[in-house]
This record gives structure tokens, sequence and C-alpha cells, in this order.
């Protein structure tokens, strides 16, 4: 799976406005469709309050955040599917990203034109799903014509792949058929695996962005609470940003600065922060530290990760070299204020290559050069 998030939705929803919050690069952000052709890629650092604790406790010379990457899809309009729009290359570049964003217009503005003429979060979001499942109808499909020859096959091992797969292909054809993303099919995970190579854009996790007007930041918008109701029929997460606020913090210079104006605005953190979050995590990322003099550091690994394959993230002789890890959790530091106290609390753990190294570990590697 790609390690990106995918900014999408329809044209004029504040995708390219959001992204320029988050990166701090100027996309286009103009009042008309297809201002966005080329998508824009941005490599965002992921907040973490841990992480600034650990710095705290740990005298060091620089810390470093973990990042992820985000990209701003250009927006997709009805009929993307057959072509409309640039639609094409809008869901190749969709298909290229690991879990999407979808960004819902959930604000009254006369002066930003919505592409269907009116608000309607429940049809905006249906408009996406529909052209997302089309083209996956038209992969499936494909596949299915080529898999008539593969069940008439002399190749045994060729012949048993295509048995196994005819009938989950017609399961997921009748499934988008109805207007249902393929991330709601109940498959075994060898049934995944046999549709792999097809990349279908509705089996890619999705996050709901609510973008509201400031008024609307309390959560009180009428169209907010329509998103919520869909994403609660996926099990999806729900995130609300008010574009324009994120953007005027953007602006903003100093950390004095910003936090006086979150203050003013009542928010304790830039929703930009829980969306970077969020992203993050759906990707299926964790974050352990190292801690030391020089730096502090947060690293991405997969979830689920061995001790030597987190340590393989640092460098590839830590991982051929692994002979253990000694680690303790970041939140019993934080509560045993220092490493001393981590020790005589027995919460120090010596652990070998079975660990699975869990989110938010304090890890020094040891391992043969």
């Amino acid at each position: 799976m790609p390690l990106n998030v995918g900014i999408v939705g329809l044209p004029n929803v504040g995708k390219s406005t959001i992204f320029s919050a988050l990166t701090s690069v100027q996309a286009d952000a103009e009042n008309y469709p297809f201002c966005t052709i080329d998508p824009n890629v941005g490599i965002v650092p992921v907040p973490d309050r841990r992480l600034e604790e650990l710095a705290a406790l740990i005298p060091t010379e620089k810390v470093i955040s973990t990042t992820v990457e985000f990209v701003d899809i250009a927006g997709l309009v009805r009929g993307a599917s057959n072509g409309e729009g640039r639609g094409n290359q809008f869901l190749a570049h969709i298909r290229e990203t690991g879990i999407i964003a979808h960004v819902v217009r959930c604000f009254d503005n006369d002066d930003i034109t919505h592409v269907d003429g009116s608000i309607d979060p429940a049809r905006d979001i249906e408009t996406i799903d529909i052209e997302l499942a089309l083209a996956d109808l038209e992969t499936v499909g494909r596949r299915r014509d080529r898999l008539e020859k593969e069940l008439k096959s002399a190749d045994k091992a060729l012949l048993a792949r295509a048995r196994a797969l005819a009938p989950v292909l017609a399961t997921v054809a009748d499934h988008l058929q109805e207007g249902r993303p393929a991330r709601a099919l109940d498959l075994s995970g060898e049934q995944w695996a046999l549709l792999r190579d097809l990349h279908l854009l509705t089996a890619k996790p999705v996050l709901y962005v609510c973008n509201v007007d400031e008024a609307g930041l309390d959560g009180s918008s009428p169209y907010e609470r329509i998103v919520r109701e869909v994403a609660a029929g996926e099990g999806a997460e729900v995130v609300r940003i008010c574009g324009q606020l994120e953007a005027e913090i953007a602006l903003l210079e100093s950390d004095e600065e910003r936090a006086a104006f979150l203050e003013d605005a009542g928010l304790a953190e830039p929703g930009l922060a829980q969306l970077i979050r969020s992203g993050f995590a759906g990707l299926g990322l964790r974050t352990f530290f190292t801690a030391g003099p020089k730096e502090i550091r947060a690293w991405t690994f997969r979830a689920g990760a061995t001790a030597p394959e987190a340590a393989g993230v640092i460098h590839t002789d830590f991982q051929k070299g692994f002979i253990r890890a000694e680690t303790y959790h970041v939140d019993d530091l934080i509560a045993l204020k220092t490493e001393q106290k981590v020790r005589e609390a027995g919460k120090l753990r010596q652990e070998g290559k079975e660990y699975r190294v869990k989110d938010g570990d304090v890890i020094f590697f040891k391992f043969n050069n």
C-alpha cells in the first residue's frame, strides 16, 4: 500500500486551500473547476505532543519529527469515470495513494461557486463514490475478460488462481453495481490478496474532512451532521476543519502568534493537526522514538512490525545485526519524569526478535556491527 494521503473532493470544496495550509506551499486555489490539474505533493511533519514531552525530559541538541506525504488531487466531477473533467488522469492519481481524505464542503458562501449549484454533502459524497465505483467496475470487467482465458489454461498454478479469483470478482462486481465501495466487503485475507493487483479505488480507506466556516467550528453545522451520518454507516473517521482559518494560521510567522490566534478562535490546536495524525494512522503507520544527547527522533514503522524490522527503519545494519531492543513506553517516562525512575520501576524491558513494537515505544537497539 502506498504511504501517502490523497486529498480528494469535488471542485471548489477547499482541497487546495487545506493543502496549502498543510504544507505552507501555495497551491492554486481559484474559483473555478480544474484549477489543480497535476497533483501537488507535500511532505508534512506529524504533530506529536509526546515528542515535545520527551525533549522536555531528556536534554538533547535537536528534535526531529516523523513525516507523512499528502497529495492534492484535482476535483472530480460527475462523469469522471468516463473521462469528464480530465477524469481518467485524476483517477490515476487517486490510484497511487494509500488513503483518501475526502474533503466535503460544509459551509454556505454565495461567492464560491458549487459545481452542482447547491450545498448537499450527501449528494457530493455520492457523486465521488459513484465515479470511483464505476472506475472500479471497469477495472474488474477487464480483469474478468482476461480471466476467461486463464480458466482454460493448461498451467495448473495459473488455473488454480483463476478459479479462486473468479467468484471473488463476481462478488466485487455485484457489490459495486449496487453503489457500495469494495472496502465494505467482508472478504478473507486470502481473497483480498487475490484482488491486490487490481488497485481498486473503493478498497482504499477513507477519512472524511468537513470543511466548515468559522461558525461551524463548534460542530453545529447541519452539513457536518450529514457527513457524520454517512461516515458512521461506513465506519469511517471524520475530521472537522475550517480551511480558511487554517490558511490564516499558516501565514503567521511565530508560535506565539499562532497560539494567540488559536486561543481567540477557541481552538486547542489547528484542525490540520488532527487531519495529519488521522491520515498517518489510517495508513497503518505508527511511531517509535530514539532519545539521546545528540537527538530525539520520531521514526515511522508499520503497525505490527517486529523489533528487527523497526531497527531496519533506522539502518539496514541494525536489522541484520539485531541482538535485542532495550525499550520502555514514552508514557512511563512522562509519568515518572526520568529514565532512572523508569528503570527502578521495572518499566525498562529487554526485548528480542519476536517483539512487536508498540506505538510510543522509546527504543535503544543493540546490534552486531
